[in-house]
């Protein structure tokens, strides 16, 4: 009996876990100086409708191409002549599919690209996706993670980033 209620806790944890998930970036490895088509997953879990997503582009990595859409529209900052984030505009509704938005980038040639978003709902609320993995907040909950990127050279061996419940799930 204990065993099923410790399996039963544990697949909790685990669910909870993804439910706070929100804006992830894709992939999760990309190669150094490569062009790689990057795409923003933005799902709406809770009840009032996400209106927008604004998207801080971590430095060094230059986009080169934001993709246009119907339904949707997208803005750009650029400070000293490089895009420095990316603001798409949508109503996506609760229960809508996640919308998802691209854009091209090349690649610096090695590091992490942690990629902070700010997501803002239709009650004018915003949820700020930009803590380190397992961080915490000055209450003790886990932190609304931001989505990470690892710059790997292939055949290299470099080892993947530990299992990550909260970014592991399929946009």
């Amino acid at each position: 009996m204990t065993r099923r209620i410790a399996a039963g806790i544990f697949c909790l944890v685990l669910s909870l876990a993804s439910i706070d998930a929100h804006v992830i970036v894709t992939p999760r490895e990309s190669a150094p100086g490569a062009e790689q088509v990057y795409t923003i997953s933005v799902p709406v879990e809770g009840t009032v409708a996400s209106m927008s997503v604004e998207l801080e582009i971590p430095a060094g990595l230059h986009v080169m191409q934001v993709a246009s859409g119907e339904g949707f529209t997208s803005d750009v900052k650029k400070e000293n002549n490089r895009i420095v984030s990316i603001t798409w505009k949508k109503e996506i509704k609760p229960k809508e599919p996640a919308a998802k938005f691209t854009f091209t980038a090349h690649n610096p040639q090695s590091g992490t690209l942690q990629w902070k978003a700010h997501q803002t709902f239709a009650d004018g609320s915003v949820r700020h996706w930009v803590a380190e993995r397992g961080a915490k907040t000055a209450d003790g909950k886990p932190a609304d993670p931001a989505s990470v990127t690892t710059i790997v050279a292939k055949g290299s061996g470099t080892a993947k980033p530990a299992a990550d419940p909260a970014h592991d799930h399929k946009p």
